[in-house]
């Protein structure tokens, strides 16, 4: 069984509600199991903004499908919550990101573990320190190490 980390994000209808509603999809991933929820949290969008803030937690799942796989699943339940795929960096109804999957280093044209832009980003990293502080990223180092530099993104826990 491997340990993954996934990234959730939404701002479109009632975020907070799908996220939560997410967590239980992830939970219902064959052969996966949800291990720990991060909190929620509430930052402005990034790259296009004139849209609505998200809501982002992170999960940390138990799984023994194999990357491209449980990638395979993650999309199928974006798609059960009505996520159309257009604009980058776009408002959503459901973004799921495979961010880490073990320590395994993977460079695809599908998917590229370690997400590569995760240790950039405050409304990743927090929702993650809360799952484990001391979260080893493959080839960056620790997520501890990459808080400091995220600490002025504009970002806020929710009481959820």
């Amino acid at each position: 069984m491997a340990i993954a980390y996934i990234a959730l994000g939404a701002n479109l209808g009632d975020p907070a509600s799908t996220l939560r509603a997410a967590f239980a999809a992830l939970d219902s991933v064959p052969d996966s199991r949800l291990l720990a929820r991060s909190a929620l949290y509430l930052s402005a969008p990034v790259g296009l903004t004139g849209q609505p803030d998200f809501v982002n937690a992170a999960a940390r799942i138990e799984t023994s499908l194999a990357p491209a796989a449980l990638l395979d699943a993650l999309f199928a339940i974006e798609q059960q919550f009505g996520r159309l795929r257009g604009e980058r960096n776009g408002p959503r109804t459901l973004d799921l990101d495979l961010l880490l999957y073990d320590l395994q280093v993977i460079t695809t044209p599908r998917l590229t573990l370690p997400h590569p832009r995760l240790h950039l980003r405050a409304f990743v990293l927090l929702p993650l320190a809360d799952l484990d502080h001391a979260l080893s990223i493959p080839g960056r180092g620790t997520l501890a190490a990459w808080l400091p530099a995220v600490a002025t993104q504009g970002i806020r826990r929710l009481d959820a």
